[in-house]
């Protein structure tokens, strides 16, 4: 029986505090002002079986109620070209595991469930972005850095 299972509503405090935790290794600012405002819209996109988020947890076993590891992607559709003529994109944006239960392979064994489901899906691209600590799963998954270069304007 497989440690991994797909978040629930009532995982989503949770699911916000692993997320907070990957944020906080990122040197984020630290804040959880966010967690009132996302709770809610987060509970709602967790409750739609069909949507086009991706989140997998597994338990933690020593904390009954708290999770040990997160994975989370979403389904995306840019207009097809070679290689995609789908258009359809995995991007992989959360993935976090409780300080007291890493080196267990929990992220891994979630993010071969997400995996899976983009697969289930139709993804044949998936994108993410790595800390250089967890680069080493990625690569081993498969994984190939991009040259392409990100830019972003905040709104």
């Amino acid at each position: 029986m497989s440690l991994v299972r797909r978040a629930l509503p009532e995982d989503a405090a949770e699911v916000l505090r692993l997320r907070q935790v990957m944020l906080d290794s990122l040197a984020a600012d630290g804040s959880t002002d966010w967690h009132d405002a996302s709770l809610p819209v987060l509970r709602a996109r967790l409750a739609e079986p069909d949507g086009d988020i991706g989140a997998f947890v597994v338990d933690h076993p020593e904390r009954p109620g708290a999770l040990a590891a997160l994975v989370v992607g979403t389904v995306e559709y840019r207009i097809g070209r070679a290689g995609n003529p789908l258009g359809t994109v995995g991007f992989v944006f959360s993935v976090a595991t409780d300080p007291g239960a890493r080196r267990r392979g929990y992220a891994r064994a979630c993010m071969d469930a997400l995996l899976e489901w983009f697969r289930a899906r139709g993804v044949r691209q998936v994108q993410l972005t790595a800390s250089a600590e967890a680069e080493p799963l990625y690569v081993y998954l498969g994984f190939k850095p991009k040259p392409d270069p990100l830019l972003e304007l905040l709104l």
